[in-house]
C-alpha cells in the first residue's frame, strides 16, 4: 500500500488528506489534557505533604480577635431621678412709673445688672416741685388763722366764766378752732404728697437682677396708667428651676423631705452633654398634673456665674440616693439580647465567655452590677461585634500571656 493515491500534487508538492489533519490535532489536545492532569495532581499532593496530614473530625482553628477589655471595679452609683425643668427667676419686676409727667433721663444700660435702690430713670419734677410750694404757702395762712382762732378762744373762754358772753359764742369759737387744725393737717397731707411725687420721679430699682430692654425713651410722656412699664428687671441670684417627675417616685422624695434631708440637684443643657449649676430641692406642687401623671418640684441654684438664664430649658437631675461599694463597669461593656443583658467576660485561657448580669444604676459612662460581676473580672468594651462564645481574643497592647486573668 502507498499513499501516492491518496494525495494530491498541488503546484508540485505533496498534501497530507483533510482527515488525517483532524486525527492529529485531537492527539495533540488529548495529550495537553492529560499532561495537565499529571500536573495538578503533583501540586495537590506537594500542598497536602506541606501542610501536614489532617486528624480526622478536627475543626479549623479559629481565628485570634483584638479586643479592648477593662476590669470591673468596686465603687459608687448615684440614683437620679431626671425631668424636663424651665428656669425660672425668683423676681421679675415689671418697672412702671407711680406719677404723670415726661421722662427725661435713662440712667441704665440695656442688659446691665442692676442694684436695689440704683437710680434708673428720671421724670420731669418741676410740676411737682410747683405743687409743693402752693401746698407750703396754704399751710402757712391756715397755721395764722388757727393761732388767731385759739387766742380768741381762750379771751371768750373766760368771759365765758364771767357770764359776759353767751355761752353758744364760747362753742361756736371751739367748733371754729378744730375747723383750722384739720384745715392745717389737711394742708400737711398735701405737702407730704408733693413730696412724694416729687421722690416718685426718681424711679430706682426695686430689686437686684437683669434689666431687660428699654421700652421707653426720654422725652415720651409717660402715665401711671400704662400697662408696658418702662423697663423689666428679673432677678438672676439665686434662682429657681421648676421641673417635673413621674408620680411614681414621688414617695420616695416626700420620705426623704419630711426626713430633713437637702437632696442636690443638677442643671443640663439641652443635650445633657454639660452641667450649667448644682443646688438644692426647695420643694413639691400640692398636687399630681392627671393629663401627665407628674408633679411639679422646684429647686434653688445660687447661680453666681449667670450660667442659667431666665426661661431657659434645662434637663434636671433629682439626686435620689447614692449606692455605695457596687461592681461598676463601663456601659459600653453592656449587650443585650432579646433574654437578658450580658457581657463579654475574658477567661484564663483568652477566650471570651457571655455572661448574662443584672444591671442595676447608671451614672455618666459607667453602669452600677447588681448581679453576675465581681471587682476585677476582664469585660470586653472594644471589638464585641467579632466575638461570641469562646472566641480567642489578644488584648489591645498585650501579648497572648500578659492578659490580666478573668474567671
Amino acid at each position: 500500500m502507498t499513499f501516492k493515491k491518496n494525495t494530491k500534487e498541488i503546484g508540485g508538492a505533496e498534501r497530507i488528506p483533510a482527515g488525517d489533519w483532524l486525527r492529529g490535532w485531537w492527539l495533540w489536545l488529548l495529550a495537553v489534557g492529560l499532561l495537565g492532569f499529571v500536573a495538578y495532581g503533583q501540586l495537590t499532593r506537594s500542598s497536602g505533604q506541606t501542610a501536614g496530614p489532617a486528624k480526622p473530625g478536627a475543626a479549623a482553628p479559629q481565628p485570634v480577635v483584638a479586643v479592648t477589655a477593662v476590669a470591673a471595679k468596686k465603687g459608687d452609683i448615684g440614683i437620679y431621678l431626671t425631668g424636663l425643668g424651665t428656669v425660672t427667676p425668683i423676681n421679675t419686676v415689671t418697672v412702671k412709673t407711680r406719677v404723670d409727667g415726661e421722662l427725661i433721663k435713662v440712667l441704665y444700660r440695656e442688659g446691665q445688672i442692676v442694684k436695689k435702690g440704683q437710680l434708673l430713670v428720671e421724670i420731669d419734677p418741676r410740676p411737682f416741685a410747683a405743687q409743693l410750694t402752693q401746698t407750703q404757702g396754704q399751710m402757712i395762712r391756715d397755721q395764722a388763722l388757727l393761732k388767731n382762732a385759739r387766742v380768741d378762744l381762750e379771751r371768750y373762754r373766760v368771759l365765758s366764766k364771767q357770764d359776759s358772753i353767751a355761752e353758744q359764742q364760747y362753742a361756736t369759737q371751739k367748733s371754729l378752732v378744730r375747723q383750722f387744725e384739720g384745715t392745717v393737717k389737711f394742708d400737711q397731707g398735701q405737702i407730704d404728697n408733693a413730696k412724694l411725687q416729687i421722690i416718685y420721679s426718681r424711679i430706682t430699682a426695686p430689686v437686684t437682677g437683669r434689666i431687660g430692654l428699654r421700652l421707653v425713651d426720654p422725652g415720651n410722656i409717660v402715665h401711671a396708667t400704662d400697662t408696658t412699664g418702662l423697663a423689666v428687671i428679673t432677678q438672676l441670684e439665686p434662682i429657681t428651676t421648676i421641673f417635673t417627675i413621674a408620680e411614681d417616685y414621688l414617695p420616695p422624695v416626700l420620705a426623704r423631705l419630711k426626713a430633713g434631708e437637702r437632696l442636690p440637684v443638677e442643671a443640663y443643657n439641652r443635650e445633657q452633654s454639660k452641667k450649667l449649676a448644682t443646688g438644692v430641692l426647695l420643694t413639691l406642687d400640692n398636687q399630681i398634673d392627671t393629663n401627665t401623671g407628674t408633679v411639679r418640684l422646684k429647686a434653688e441654684f445660687a447661680n453666681q456665674d449667670h450660667g442659667l438664664f431666665p426661661n431657659q430649658f434645662v434637663n434636671a437631675r433629682l439626686l435620689l440616693e447614692t449606692k455605695r461599694g457596687i461592681t461598676v463597669i463601663p456601659t459600653a461593656a453592656i449587650q443585650r439580647s432579646p433574654q437578658a443583658a450580658f457581657v463579654y467576660l475574658v477567661q484564663a485561657d483568652q477566650t471570651v465567655k457571655v455572661q448574662p448580669v443584672r444591671l442595676g444604676p447608671a451614672e455618666g459612662d459607667n453602669t452600677g452590677i447588681d448581679e453576675g460581676l465581681s471587682p476585677g473580672d476582664l469585660v470586653v468594651v472594644e471589638g464585641v461585634e467579632r466575638l461570641r462564645q469562646g472566641s480567642r481574643v489578644e488584648l489591645k497592647g498585650q501579648g497572648p500571656g500578659n492578659s490580666r486573668k478573668g474567671k
